[in-house]
C-alpha cells in the first residue's frame, strides 16, 4: 500500500518517467492511475519538480478532455502522481491497427484540440503533443495526458542541456532549431498527429537518423498527403513552417467540429485584415462554395485557380458569334439611352423651393446625394425575424447558428466547443415579447428554455446586432 491509501493492482502503461499502475484508492473507493516519479538515477529532483508541475497545470485546466491529476504523494523515498484512471488505449495504439479515415480522425483530434485550446487560454503550452499522449476510451472520448513537460508562461523552464523538449517526429521547425515552444508549436504538433492518423505513419522518420530528421523538419517543406480528404486545409494550416501562418488551436478545433461540409476556412491566427486588425474567425452568414486549392494565408477564403488561357490555335478557331453578340449589346444600350433621354426631356422640371425633387434631374447643377435610409417598420420586422430565426436554429443546427455570430462574439463565447457545450443542453428556446430598436441595433426579448433534463426556465436578454449585407449578425449580449 502506498502512503497507507493506494493499493497497486497492475501495470497498465508507461508515462514519460516510468510505468503507470492501476491502483485502488481505499479511502474514496475508486480506481486511479499512479505514475512513479524519479526512477532515473541522478535525475530524481528534476523529475519530481516536473511531476509537481504536471499536477499544478492539470489542476488548473479541469477540462473534460484532460486527464485529471488528483494528488502528489510521497511514500518512503518514492514520489507518486495520482491521476484519473482512463480505461482505453492511446491514439498511437489505435493507429497501429491502420490509418484512419478523415471522418474517423477528425472527432478524435478535435477533442485534443479542445483541451489544448483551453490550456492556451490560461497560458499553458503542452510542448509534447503526440498520439501516445492521447487516451481514447471505448466510447471514443479523448483525454490528453502527460503535461510533465508543459510550461505555463509564469514558470521557469525545466530543460536539459543539449536536448530539445518533445518528441522529435512531432516537433515544430522552430523548436527543432532550438527555439522555445509556443502555442503555435502545439498547433504544428497536433497537425503532425493528424498527419500520423491519416497516413498510418509519422510525418518524419526519426528511427535511424535523428539529426537528419531534425534538419528536414527545419529546412524542408512540410510533407503532404496525396489524399487527405476534407482535412487537407487543417494539415496545410497547422503544418506550415512559419508560426504566424498557422491557425490558432481554437480555429483548428472549430474547423474539425464543422465537418466535411465546411466551405469557409479561417485566416491564420496572425493574419491581418484590410483594416489593420487581426483576423480571428471570419465566418460569413451564408456558406460559399470554394474550390479545394491552396489557401492564401492572408485571405479569409480559399482563392480559386487562375483561368488557363486557351492555346493560340484554339483561339484562332474561335467562333465569330461573340462579336455579333457584342454588337447587339451596343445597339441595345443605344436604344436604352435614347429612351432615357426622351423621358428626361418630357419630364417637367420642379422649381419649388420647398426641397429637392424626389425625381431625377440632369445637368451639372445637381450636386445633392441620396439621403441615408431611416430606420422603419421593415427594418424592425427584419431584426425581430432574425432573432426568432436564430433561436429556432441554435437548438437544431449548431454549425449554422454559429455563423450568425460575429467573429468577436464567437471569441467572447469561448469558441465553438464551449458554444456547443452550452446549447447542447437546451432542447428548445421559445422567444416572446420580441422588440427591436433599429436606431440602437438591439433586440430585447424573453426566452423560455426547455433543457435536456426537462427543466423549464425563462430569461430576459438584449442582443446587439450588426448589419451583414441584407441580414444581421449577433455582435454582443448586453443583458
Amino acid at each position: 500500500m502506498i502512503a497507507g491509501r493506494y493499493d497497486l493492482e497492475r501495470e497498465i502503461g508507461r508515462g514519460g518517467t516510468g510505468p503507470v499502475w492501476l491502483a485502488r484508492d481505499t479511502v474514496l473507493g475508486r480506481e486511479v492511475a499512479l505514475k512513479r516519479i524519479g526512477l532515473l538515477p541522478g535525475a530524481q529532483s528534476a523529475d519530481v519538480r516536473r511531476a509537481e508541475r504536471e499536477a499544478r497545470l492539470a489542476a488548473r485546466l479541469n477540462h473534460p478532455h484532460v486527464v485529471a491529476v488528483f494528488d502528489l504523494v510521497e511514500d518512503d523515498d518514492d514520489t507518486w502522481l495520482v491521476m484519473e484512471y482512463v480505461e482505453g488505449v492511446t491514439l498511437s495504439a489505435v493507429i497501429k491497427d491502420g490509418a484512419l479515415l478523415p471522418d474517423e480522425a477528425a472527432p478524435l483530434v478535435r477533442q485534443a484540440a479542445d483541451a489544448l485550446a483551453a490550456a492556451h487560454a490560461v497560458g499553458i503550452v503542452h510542448r509534447d503533443v503526440k498520439p501516445s499522449n492521447m487516451m481514447v476510451t471505448p466510447a471514443g472520448e479523448v483525454k490528453l495526458t502527460d503535461f510533465g513537460i508543459a510550461r505555463a508562461q509564469a514558470d521557469a523552464a525545466l530543460t536539459r542541456t543539449g536536448l530539445v523538449t518533445g518528441s522529435p517526429a512531432y516537433l515544430a521547425p522552430e523548436v527543432a532549431s532550438g527555439a522555445s515552444a509556443t502555442e503555435a508549436s502545439d498547433v504544428w504538433s497536433l497537425g503532425a498527429t493528424l498527419y500520423h492518423a491519416l497516413a498510418g505513419h509519422t510525418p518524419y522518420d526519426v528511427s535511424d537518423n535523428l539529426m537528419g530528421a531534425l534538419y528536414r523538419i527545419v529546412h524542408e517543406e512540410p510533407p503532404r498527403l496525396a489524399d487527405p480528404g476534407w482535412l487537407g486545409p487543417a494539415l496545410e494550416h497547422t503544418m506550415c513552417r512559419e508560426p504566424r501562418d498557422r491557425w490558432s488551436m481554437g480555429q483548428v478545433r472549430d474547423f474539425l467540429a464543422r465537418g466535411p461540409d465546411v466551405a469557409i476556412h479561417p485566416a491564420p491566427f496572425g493574419a491581418v485584415g484590410d483594416d489593420g486588425t487581426q483576423v480571428l474567425h471570419p465566418t460569413p452568414s451564408e456558406p460559399v462554395a470554394v474550390p479545394p486549392v491552396t489557401a492564401d494565408p492572408q485571405l479569409h477564403v480559399e482563392t480559386a485557380p487562375e483561368p488557363v488561357a486557351a492555346p493560340v490555335s484554339a483561339r484562332r478557331r474561335s467562333s465569330p458569334w461573340p462579336w455579333v453578340a457584342a454588337a447587339a449589346v451596343l445597339v441595345a444600350l443605344g436604344v436604352i439611352a435614347f429612351a432615357a433621354w426622351t423621358g428626361v426631356r418630357d419630364t417637367p422640371t420642379r422649381t419649388s423651393s420647398s426641397g429637392p425633387s424626389t425625381r431625377g434631374t440632369t445637368g451639372a447643377s445637381d450636386t445633392s446625394s441620396p439621403a441615408s435610409p431611416q430606420p422603419g417598420p421593415s427594418q424592425t420586422k427584419q431584426m425581430e425575424q432574425f432573432l426568432q430565426s436564430y433561436l429556432a436554429t441554435v437548438t437544431s443546427d449548431h454549425h449554422k447558428a454559429w455563423t450568425m455570430l460575429t467573429p468577436a462574439y464567437q471569441q467572447a463565447s469561448g469558441g465553438f466547443g464551449s458554444y456547443v457545450g452550452f446549447w447542447s443542453t437546451i432542447s428548445s428556446a421559445s422567444p416572446s415579447h420580441v422588440t427591436a430598436n433599429p436606431a440602437a441595433m438591439t433586440v430585447t426579448y424573453d426566452v423560455a428554455y426547455v433543457k435536456a433534463d426537462g427543466e423549464h426556465t425563462t430569461e430576459h436578454h438584449t442582443l446587439q446586432l450588426t448589419r451583414n449585407g441584407s441580414s444581421y449578425l449577433i455582435n454582443d449580449q448586453l443583458s
